[in-house]
């Protein structure tokens, strides 16, 4: 492990500046760039800094494997901004996210918030932060590893092969519309939130979604509730004009109950899931059970200037600091991110590569364990992955094909 470390250290001294190659956000504007990647890292909150350390030995690891320079810089948001300097989101925090490539969070949150007013509560911050880097896509790979099958809590005939993508709009919908918030009092006192939708932000949410069943089994299911809202009415008819762009790409429309049910009876049957912000921020965490463990599952956020990567799970408050939360969502994370922010495929590849192979070899954290298995903490997993990253020569393929 000593021998590990020492690598991974090397990573950070700056290398060579290589010749400039193509960088291609989720957008696909290209840009000039080097190789030297400044990225942003938001441990947060409970496990948030754990599963986040461990993030960044790989990300360095693949960096001395690919001879890039990747400098990370650390700095607070959420409850442990809250602690240290009275806001969730400080404003060094967001400047340096702006000025960064790319952004990496752990996670944000802790029940001593909990009665918080709104914009002092830690979940605040992250609703700021991918306003001002003006995300507007999120992208939940739910992938069962066949390692993990029997980890599902759903039977291995109908779980088993599950491989989807839940694109999520981020910016509109019940969470962002306009006006919200409470009148009257006693018992006249009523509460009220506005969910709308321009036909802009689900025509450029729609064609992400189907750009991305293009490149992997050609299907989107579009997942509404046009039988009573107005707002998935317009969806709807939206959807089905950009999938007249894409006439490889099969598309159908789903009820949100109904895709609800569906995606514990035949999970196999969906390719990309695309809907609105409220029904994803469901949907998504649904089909992050079919896998077995949350911690399993990363995200990316994309669609502005910068993108911003985290894991699925929360802060787990309730295991931090012991050494035992499950890093490979974080992992994952990073490699969405190679992918997705700077075009870097193959060292995608590789850091999923160093997953799969890793679960196969019956190493697990303790959420994910099996009869037989062998439990590790969170280091050593994260130097499991960076021994492979290193050491071992992988066969690339990518899990996340978007």
């Amino acid at each position: 492990m000593q021998s590990i470390r020492r690598s991974i250290q090397r990573c950070g001294v700056r290398a060579k500046r290589k010749k400039s190659r193509q960088r291609v956000h989720a957008t696909e504007t290209e840009l000039e760039t080097d190789l030297d990647l400044r990225i942003a890292i938001l441990p947060g909150d409970g496990i948030g800094p754990e599963v986040t350390g461990q993030a960044v030995k790989a990300l360095q690891a693949i960096g001395q494997r690919f001879g890039h320079n990747i400098e990370t810089t650390s700095h607070l948001i959420g409850g442990a901004a809250l602690d240290t300097v009275g806001v969730p989101l400080p404003d060094e925090t967001l400047q340096a996210c702006l000025e960064s490539d790319a952004v990496l969070l752990g996670a944000v949150g802790a029940p001593k918030y909990d009665s918080n007013p709104p914009k002092l509560k830690p979940e605040s911050a992250l609703l700021e932060l991918r306003k001002q880097l003006g995300v507007f896509a999120n992208l939940r790979p739910a992938f069962l590893y066949s390692s993990l099958v029997d980890a599902s809590p759903l039977k291995r005939e109908i779980v088993e092969g599950t491989d989807i993508l839940v694109v999520r709009e981020l910016t509109g919908g019940l969470y962002f519309g306009q006006p919200r918030g409470f009148e009257g009092e006693g018992a006249d006192e009523r509460a009220f939130n506005t969910m709308a939708y321009s036909a802009y932000e689900v025509e450029r949410i729609a064609r992400i979604a189907f750009a991305a069943a293009r490149k992997r089994r050609g299907k989107v299911t579009s997942v509404d509730k046009a039988n009573v809202l107005e707002t998935s009415q317009l969806w709807r008819r939206v959807v089905t004009g950009i999938a007249a762009e894409y006439s490889d790409v099969r598309l159908e429309h789903m009820y949100v109950d109904n895709c609800s049910m569906q995606l514990i009876s035949r999970p196999r049957d969906f390719d990309v899931i695309l809907t609105e912000n409220l029904f994803g921020d469901i949907l998504s965490d649904e089909a992050a059970m079919l896998t077995g463990s949350i911690g399993m599952l990363a995200s990316a956020s994309i669609g502005g200037r910068k993108g911003l990567y985290e894991p699925v799970h929360g802060s787990a408050p309730d295991i931090a600091g012991q050494n035992k939360a499950n890093p490979l969502a974080t992992i994952a994370s990073v490699a969405m991110m190679l992918r997705y922010s700077f075009n870097l495929a193959q060292e995608a590849d590789e850091i999923e590569a160093a997953i799969r192979d890793t679960l196969d070899l019956g190493l697990r954290t303790a959420d994910i364990a099996t009869a037989g298995s062998t439990i590790l903490s969170t280091e050593e997993m994260g130097d499991q992955i960076c021994r492979r990253l290193l050491l071992v020569a992988s066969e690339s393929r990518s899990l996340y094909s978007v």
